[in-house]
């Protein structure tokens, strides 16, 4: 097991002990959010960690302008028309779970046709079953958020608290990474800890203000410099897509696991990108607003997938891996913003050997 020495570290610096006299130097006001289920750029105590920074980190992104107006949430009409081998005309979402807060995400099948989702908020695991039953499997994730699973099983979190990180939590819970060299993810700049994928070699691909490759002996390397909300690997483990501000991209993957060859595959129809996946022929789906786009694996866009939500993740699950999974964060001003977990027949088998 890895010793998690910055871990623990930053954890006692940001902890009770350390935080009446920084807190003292931090605006007052109603909203000081800290502790679990709070992401890292969220919370009050963030300037702790910053302060470790050699040099200050970039700049956050800037606010929205003040006539930003959020798109509607739906639920919206739809129609589904079809897409040769992968999903027939008229094909209906099933909504079959919800959750208040933001405890959705992630996800990866399970053998047994469910889902395992990561709840931010909770700090938890659940497993949704294709019928919407669900029951919490893990717990203290620290604000854990995307899962990953590989080929030998092994299962993977982010965990988006005040120390962002990715841990292992089966077969073995421990602690993969949660620094880049040496200093706190944050120093990287502003960013939430995402787009965890994992090798069949136990290496992790995970995003945090780029995107990084923590190798199954513990180095960590930059791969990719931009964004990422999501990546999803091909089948045989050769290409990894990312999703980046709009373009799918994509990678070739060394036996080492750094990436080469990184370039634009594809625009995204509408823009945005979330959590992705692939199917047994190598498609990749990207869902976003106003639904699933896809892809065939050299790029070429096939069609929309339209759905009643903007959506933020996707899996393929349920008997045989033909079954879509998609997760709606919903957010209306005011509110506090709820889950909601939906099906879709599909004609489309998921890639069998991986969780995702």
């Amino acid at each position: 097991m890895r010793k998690p020495t910055l871990h623990a570290l930053l954890a006692l610096l940001a902890g009770s002990l350390a935080l009446p006299a920084a807190m003292a130097q931090l605006p007052v006001g109603p909203a000081q959010p800290a502790g679990s289920g709070v992401q890292s750029g969220s919370d009050a105590r963030e300037p702790l960690i910053r302060a470790l920074c050699n040099l200050p980190p970039p700049p956050a992104r800037p606010r929205r302008p003040f006539n930003f107006r959020p798109r509607p949430t739906g639920p919206f009409p739809y129609a589904v028309k079809a897409i040769p081998g992968v999903v027939a005309a008229g094909a209906q979402w099933k909504l079959i779970w919800v959750h208040n807060g933001n405890n959705a995400d992630g996800m990866v099948a399970q053998p047994d046709g469910s889902v395992l989702a990561g709840q931010n908020d909770s700090s938890s695991v659940v497993r949704i079953a294709p019928d919407g039953h669900s029951s919490v499997v893990y717990v203290d994730t620290d604000t854990g958020g995307a899962l990953a699973m590989n080929k030998l099983g092994q299962l993977f979190i982010s965990e988006r608290s005040i120390v962002p990180s990715v841990w292992e939590l089966a077969p073995e819970r421990k602690l993969i990474v949660d620094s880049y060299q040496g200093k706190p993810l944050e120093c990287q700049g502003p960013g939430v800890m995402d787009a965890v994928v994992a090798l069949h070699n136990g290496g992790i691909y995970f995003g945090y203000a780029g995107m990084y490759y923590a190798s199954p002996s513990g180095q960590v390397t930059k791969v990719f410099d931009k964004d990422v909300n999501d990546a999803v690997l091909s089948p045989d483990e050769t290409k990894l897509y990312m999703g980046s501000g709009g373009d799918l991209y994509v990678a070739d993957v060394g036996p080492d696991g750094l990436l080469s060859n990184t370039h634009v595959l594809a625009k995204i129809p509408g823009g945005g990108n979330d959590g992705g996946a692939v199917d047994a022929e190598g498609r990749i789906y990207m869902p976003g607003y106003p639904g699933v786009r896809v892809f065939a694996p050299d790029g070429k866009y096939l069609g929309t997938i339209p759905a009643p939500r903007n959506l933020i993740d996707v899996v393929f699950a349920g008997p045989g891996k033909k079954t879509l999974f998609a997760v709606a964060y919903v957010l209306n001003p005011g509110t506090r913003g709820f889950d909601e977990v939906y099906t879709l027949p599909m004609i489309a088998q998921g890639y069998l050997d991986r969780g995702k």
